[in-house]
C-alpha cells in the first residue's frame, strides 16, 4: 500500500499499495498522530536512544521506523500504542514479523457487470538494531518481502480505475519490497533512510487511512498516483529521505526516489538493483506539526507539502504527431515533468478517558496539480475513525470516509472524442467520481481482525473504457478485510488485549 515500514496484524498499502502508475491500487503512518489506539504504532527498538522531549512513538504523520511499522501502515492498524504487534524478538538486535491481509469485495449493484474478487498479501519483515549488533548508535536496517495474489474487482467488474481492494497491485508476485539503512543523528532530531524504498510509505500517509479498504483512501490519497509517478508499495526503487525535527513538534521532511517503469512490470521480483530503464525521479516534501499522546491530550498532525516529478509520463490524449492517440493507434506522446501540492490533517477530537487512547479522530486531505498535463484537477477527502465502540470492545473501530476526484478536461477528452465519433452527445460525461466507505473493525482475537465494509461509488470513471457509449452505473460494494498476525497467532508475540 501505505503499503512506514511494516507492522501489525495485517498489511495493505498500499501501502500500499499499487499497480501500474496509471491505475495503481489505486494502484499500496505513524505512531503518535492524532489517532485512536488502533492507529498507534510503538517503536520496536532504540527507545532508550530517543531524546526525552521527542516521545518514543512520535514520528509525525506516519513515517515508519521499522519493518514492523511498515506493515502496520499498510494494513491492519488496530493496535494499542503500548504493544509491538506481531514482532518476534530473536535477540541480539534482530526482530521479525509476519502477517497476512486478505480483502474480498463484491458488487451486487452497479458497475459494468456484477461479480466478486479476492486479493491478498503475505508479508515478512526483518529489523536489525545496529547499535546492538555492531555498536552503530542510531543505526538500523530493514528488509521486507511480500507476496501479492488475487484479483481486482474494479478491473474485472466495476470498470473504474480506483480499486476497492487496496491490497491488490504491484505485480501480484513475490518480491523484495524493502531493503534500507536508517540512521538517526543529533539525539534523533535528524532521521535519514536510504536504499530500496517506496515514497508512499514515508510520505502522504497516516495510520488512519488504512482503517479502510478502499484504495481511494488507503494507503494514500489516490490523486497522487493519477497525477505523478509517485512510487508505491510494494514496487521499490532507489531512494532516500530525511526528516528533521525543527522543534519537538515541527518537522520538515523531504525525499528523492528513482522512477523506473521496468520495476512495475509483471513478474518483477525486486532484485534488479540497476537503474536501467529509469526515466527520472520524484521529490516529495512536507512541513508538518505533530503531537502524540505523550505531549497532547488530543494528539494532532497538520501538514502542507507537495511533490516535484521530474520523470517521463504518457500524454493522456495526444500521440507524438499531435493527433488523438485513441484514433491514430500510435503510442501516446512522452511528456516530462509534473508537480502538485497538498494540505492535510488528522486530529483527535474526543477522548473520554485522558489516560486511554480510545476516542474519535477526524482527518482530511486536499490536493491539486500545479504543472504538467494532468487527468485530474483536484482531490478532496474527509473521514473519521472511532476507537473503542463499547466498554467491552476497546479495540473495535467504526470508520467512515468520503472523497471526490475531479477529472480535468484532459482526463475526459478521450471519452468525449469517442462519443462524438459515435454520434453521441458528451454533455452528460461525469466530471467527478465520489467514493465512500463505512466499516466496522472487529478485533476477534489478539491475532485476528476482521473489517466488514460497505462502499459506494458515485459516477465510476470510465477512463479505461473511453469507447463505452454509456456511463458506468453507480456501484454498491460489499467488502471484508481480514488481518492475521502470524507470530501473535503462534503465541510468539503480543497483540491487542494480550
Amino acid at each position: 500500500m501505505k503499503a512506514g515500514w511494516i507492522g501489525a496484524a495485517g498489511l495493505a498499502l498500499g501501502l500500499g499499495t499499487a499497480q501500474a502508475q496509471d491505475a495503481p491500487p489505486d494502484p499500496a503512518m505513524a505512531a503518535g498522530v492524532a489517532v485512536p489506539a488502533t492507529a498507534q504504532r510503538p517503536v520496536l527498538r532504540r527507545s532508550a536512544q530517543r531524546r526525552p522531549a521527542r516521545p518514543p512513538n512520535g514520528q509525525g504523520f506516519g513515517g515508519a521506523d521499522s519493518a514492523a511499522e511498515a506493515a502496520d501502515t499498510l494494513g491492519q492498524s488496530a493496535t494499542p500504542p503500548t504493544i509491538a504487534p506481531g514482532v518476534f524478538d530473536l535477540g541480539n538486535g534482530l526482530s521479525v514479523l509476519m502477517n497476512y491481509t486478505g480483502q474480498a469485495a463484491a458488487n451486487p449493484v452497479g458497475g459494468i457487470r456484477q461479480g466478486s474478487a479476492y486479493a491478498g498479501q503475505l508479508f515478512f519483515g526483518l529489523d536489525g538494531d545496529l547499535n546492538r549488533i555492531a555498536g552503530i548508535q542510531g543505526g538500523s536496517f530493514h528488509v521486507a518481502v511480500t507476496n501479492r495474489h488475487g484479483r481486482n474487482l474494479a478491473d474485472d467488474r466495476i470498470g473504474n480505475n480506483t480499486s476497492v481492494q487496496e491490497i491488490f497491485g504491484g505485480g501480484q508476485t513475490t518480491r523484495l519490497t524493502l531493503l534500507s539503512y536508517q540512521q538517526k543523528l543529533f539525539g534523533d532530531r535528524l532521521d535519514i533512510e536510504v536504499g530500496r524504498l517506496v515514497a508512499n510509505i514515508a510520505f502522504l500517509n497516516s495510520p488512519l487511512y488504512c482503517n479502510f479498504q478502499s484504495n481511494s483512501a488507503c494507503g494514500n490519497p489516490t490523486f497522487v498516483f493519477k497525477t505523478s509517478n509517485f512510487t508505491f508499495w510494494p514496487v521499490s526503487s532507489w531512494g532516500a529521505h530525511a526528516k528533521a525535527w525543527i522543534t519537538d513538534k515541527v518537522f520538515f521532511h523531504a525525499g528523492v526516489y528513482e522512477v523506473n517503469p521496468r520495476h512495475q512490470q509483471p513478474g518483477d521480483n525486486g532484485l534488479d538493483f540497476s537503474t536501467k530503464g529509469a526515466t527520472g525521479a520524484i521529490m516529495p516534501f512536507e512541513l508538518g506539526y505533530s503531537t502524540t499522546f505523550a505531549n497532547d491530550v488530543l494528539p494532532r498532525n497538520y501538514g502542507i507539502g507537495g511533490y516535484i516529478d521530474r520523470s517521463d509520463y504518457a500524454d493522456p490524449v495526444l500521440d507524438a504527431t499531435g493527433r488523438s492517440a485513441l484514433f491514430s493507434g500510435a503510442a501516446p506522446a512522452t511528456r516530462f515533468g509534473r508537480s502538485g501540492v497538498y494540505a492535510r490533517f488528522d486530529q483527535m477530537v474526543w477522548r473520554p478517558d485522558p489516560t486511554a487512547p480510545q476516542g474519535l479522530s477526524v482527518f482530511g486531505v486536499a490536493m491539486k496539480g500545479t504543472s504538467g498535463r494532468q487527468i485530474e484537477d483536484y482531490f478532496l477527502e474527509l473521514g473519521a475513525v472511532q476507537t473503542g465502540t463499547f466498554a467491552d470492545r476497546p479495540y473495535d473501530t467504526v470508520g467512515f470516509v468520503i472523497n471526490t476526484q475531479k477529472f480535468s478536461s484532459l482526463g475526459l477528452a478521450n471519452i468525449r472524442l469517442a462519443r462524438a465519433a459515435l454520434g453521441l452527445g458528451s454533455g452528460d460525461v461525469p466530471t467527478q467520481q465520489v467514493m465512500m466507505e463505512l466499516n466496522y473493525g472487529i478485533q476477534v482475537t489478539p491475532a485476528i481482525r476482521v473489517t466488514p465494509n460497505l462502499q459506494y461509488i458515485l459516477n465510476p470513471d470510465q477512463t479505461r473504457f473511453p469507447l463505452r457509449p454509456r456511463n458506468i452505473p453507480d456501484a454498491f460494494v460489499i467488502g471484508a478485510k481480514l488481518s492475521v498476525d502470524l507470530f501473535t497467532l503462534a503465541g510468539l508475540a503480543g497483540g491487542p488485549g494480550r
